[in-house]
């Protein structure tokens, strides 16, 4: 069985770290390099940066951040905000990241998909898929979650999944900030689709948490900001907890 991923999430504004509720009312959480070494050194398995305002302000991630954030750690580390070319891939990779996250602009182009994972492998291709509960159906929203599209989220990761994305980063906005657990439901209806890792996302405020999505959410890895940022949980303690409780954990 693989170990199951403990990821902190790096969400980076004007070259700070920041973390919200529903995407919103965003405050400072902290030096994203700093904050990547620490991470590296208590055992998260990979690494998550995402600049979140790169889309809306559209121009392109902030390659020089990351190519510091890149020299600190020395676990997978996975880039995200503004990638709309195979060009932008390359200067990331080239930075020090690992994978690339896509988001929005494989909305608007599907096939950069295709173009991504026949250019540097599906396995370096991670399609994050924010998604809010909207009169019945689960949709999903662009532009840093500001945007509902027309895609139903199910039918638009099936797709990206068939065009080869190697992994989805599923962030439930619902979910996000509020520390009241992972959507656990979603997060099993969608790996009983797919049969590639997906990352969840958005809810996590205490260790059974992360224990619930990846036993009855199935998720291989769950990701976090604040609770880590804030100190509120310890990754080498949530490691333990999980492996007394069983699961199969990378210490």
């Amino acid at each position: 069985m693989l170990s199951k991923r403990i990821i902190p999430c790096l969400d980076i504004k004007d070259g700070r770290t920041v973390k919200g509720i529903n995407f919103v009312d965003l405050v400072d959480a902290g030096d994203p390099v700093e904050q990547a070494a620490v991470y590296a050194s208590q055992g998260a398995d990979e690494l998550v940066f995402l600049d979140i305002t790169a889309t809306v302000e559209k121009r392109k991630t902030l390659v020089d951040l990351v190519r510091k954030v890149g020299s600190q750690v020395d676990i997978p580390f996975t880039v995200g905000g503004g990638i709309s070319s195979i060009e932008d891939v390359s200067a990331l990779l080239d930075a020090g990241a690992d994978k690339i996250s896509v988001n929005s602009s494989v909305v608007k182009d599907p096939s950069l998909v295709d173009k991504l994972a026949l250019e540097f492998g599906s396995q370096c291709v991670v399609v994050a898929v924010d998604t809010r509960f909207v009169d019945g159906e689960h949709i999903v929203h662009v532009r840093g979650g500001r945007t509902p599209t027309d895609k139903r989220t199910f039918e638009w990761i099936k797709e990206v999944y068939d065009r080869g994305a190697g992994e989805i980063l599923l962030t439930s906005m619902d979910h996000d900030g509020t520390k009241q657990g992972f959507a656990c439901e979603l997060m099993r209806e969608l790996n009983e689709q797919v049969d590639i890792p997906v990352i969840a996302s958005g809810g996590a405020g205490s260790m059974e948490h992360f224990y619930d999505v990846f036993t009855h959410g199935n998720a291989d890895a769950g990701l976090a900001a604040s609770i880590f940022h804030f100190h509120e949980i310890g990754i080498p303690e949530l490691k333990r907890y999980l492996l007394e409780k069983g699961l199969t954990i990378r210490l």
